[in-house]
């Protein structure tokens, strides 16, 4: 293992536990609403990831992301579908529906790949196939269950994977990129903070020290995300995304006591079983090509 190569791995392991764990956050912040926390994240990662873009030197790449109206434009789509996203998650884990979120984060990768083929052209194999099918068969399992979709859960996923979606043609680093979502994001989430009674430090001072932590919680896991993938293989990256949903599971199951009811465990083994292929087949491609 080069030195990258373990710096990768470092960086994507811390990544994808703070994730994990992120649920023992939000839940610090329960009766608060998902909008004033989002908008809190929001914010103070903003000054956190302005921080590292100047300590990195990184104004001569944020001139050049202001100089193309077509990028902007993407990292404008891109910047509405995160916040889409976390306002999802964190009303869920605000309102006892973190099991759901798990389950979100487990559809995402293979909803990736319908995008793959739809809108990309990618190509897939049988074991492949059967991979999304177990998957549709996992959310059909649920809604079959529950008389309706499991929305939180397609919101999750949807919205992760348009995100990925857009951030595959938005051609910017990491932190750039998270950068310019931030700015384009903050002025909106000031002004509902400012509209709002409590204001931006209207609560009492550990719950505004909780709700700045926000900020580092959100910044510091994507910025760890960003050096992951310049230098691990996207096999490895695709392997360790399982972590933080897994963490997610066994803290709705073991710690916040959610039901895990038998249309649920059935509709995650699905699921848990289309990812086993479709994690299968990509190690038996790389093992090929190499």
């Amino acid at each position: 293992m080069t030195p990258e190569t373990r710096t990768g791995l470092i960086a994507g392991l811390g990544a994808y536990c703070l994730w994990g764990l992120l649920p023992l956050y939000l839940k610090l912040l329960t009766g608060i609403p998902a909008p004033d926390v989002l908008a809190n994240r929001i914010i103070w990662s903003l000054l956190l990831i302005g921080v590292v873009m100047v300590a990195t030197g990184g104004g001569p790449r944020l001139r050049a992301v202001v100089m193309q109206p077509r990028l902007l434009m993407l990292l404008l789509a891109s910047a509405i579908l995160i916040a889409i996203n976390w306002l999802i998650y964190t009303w869920a884990v605000l309102n006892g529906h973190v099991l759901d979120t798990s389950l979100g984060y487990f559809i995402n990768p293979l909803i990736s790949i319908v995008f793959g083929v739809v809108l990309l052209g990618e190509r897939l194999s049988r074991v492949q196939w059967l991979a999304v099918g177990l998957a549709a068969a996992g959310v059909a399992v649920i809604a079959i269950a529950n008389g309706s979709l499991p929305l939180v859960s397609l919101g999750v996923a949807l919205s992760f994977a348009l995100y990925g979606l857009v951030r595959k043609f938005a051609a910017v680093d990491a932190v750039t990129g998270l950068l310019v979502e931030t700015i384009i994001l903050t002025p909106v989430a000031l002004g509902w903070l400012l509209s709002q009674p409590e204001g931006l430090f209207g609560r009492p001072a550990a719950t505004e020290l909780l709700l700045i932590a926000g900020g580092g919680l959100t910044a510091v896991p994507l910025l760890l995300f960003g050096i992951a993938t310049r230098w691990l293989k996207l096999s490895t990256i695709g392997l360790l995304q399982y972590i933080a949903p897994t963490m997610v599971f066994l803290l709705a199951v073991f710690l916040f006591g959610e039901t895990l009811t038998a249309s649920r465990l059935l509709a995650f083994g699905c699921i848990w079983a289309g990812l086993a292929l479709y994690t299968q087949s990509l190690l038996s491609r790389s093992t090929v090509a190499a």
